[in-house]
């Protein structure tokens, strides 16, 4: 319980500190997968009102704003924490859009022995895994968890790892617990796995074997910026867009 309201506080703390670090700034709430491709975006914007963003899981990015939390824009690694929002009437339902997809991979160490191709059977899965533990952003809350457990289930792995999961607070803490060699394998989305050389993807998930990986975004109920709207319009299309196919999402 202390580890959550530290991480809740934490969070708190760093939106306030992104919260309008100029008049002009338009503040975007985002999951943390979205991190690398935001900023690289935010310097290819030259003109008009200057992006800033706080990055986190997005389960907890929706319970701050729940509480109050400012922000303009919120870009959601799932439609259910966007409905969340949605049905407390916290977004702007015209502005809403499914922005992106993504793919679910598993991957283990970049020296690891495993096979650069695993099957993912239950018997191949238990040899990869060994004594370890599997590395998965919360399966209770966070959306990449969310998508690989039910990826797990699908396709009958749960047995295997369901009582050995190494639980992380979003999908970047998972990626480093193998980065660092602290788990055998993890599961992650492509475009993380995609940054991280210290981590090979060594099986991809079907896409039917989880629901649809969709990144929604929409203008915040709060948010009194005039420029937030065509801000959000403004990923799905050139330069926003480019970079965003470069890092792996593909866009909607």
């Amino acid at each position: 319980m202390r580890r959550r309201s530290f991480l809740a506080s934490a969070l708190a703390s760093a939106v306030a500190a992104c919260a309008r670090p100029r008049a002009a700034d338009i503040l975007v709430l985002a999951a943390i997968s979205l991190q690398d491709a935001l900023e690289a975006i935010a310097v290819q914007q030259p003109e008009g009102p200057r992006l800033s963003f706080a990055f986190a899981a997005t389960s907890a990015l929706a319970r701050q704003i729940e509480r109050g939390a400012p922000g303009d824009i919120f870009l959601s690694a799932d439609v259910e924490w966007m409905d969340y929002l949605a049905e407390r009437s916290l977004i702007r339902p015209e502005t809403r859009i499914d922005l992106l997809s993504n793919r679910l991979v598993l991957i283990a160490p970049a020296g690891a022995p495993a096979t650069p191709d695993l099957a993912l059977t239950p018997a191949a899965f238990a040899a990869a895994l060994g004594e370890g533990r599997l590395a998965i952003a919360d399966p209770e809350s966070v959306p990449a968890g969310r998508y690989g457990r039910a990826a797990l289930e699908s396709l009958a792995l749960i047995d295997v790892a369901g009582q050995r999961f190494a639980r992380a607070e979003n999908v970047r803490a998972a990626l480093a617990f193998v980065a660092r060699g602290e788990a055998p394998l993890g599961i992650v989305y492509e475009t993380d796995a995609r940054i991280e050389p210290r981590v090979r993807i060594v099986a991809r998930f079907p896409g039917t074997a989880h629901p649809r990986i969709v990144y929604p975004g929409a203008v915040l109920t709060r948010s009194t910026h005039d420029g937030a709207a065509a801000a959000l319009a403004s990923l799905s299309a050139e330069p926003a867009r480019g970079v965003f196919e470069a890092a792996g999402f593909a866009v909607l």
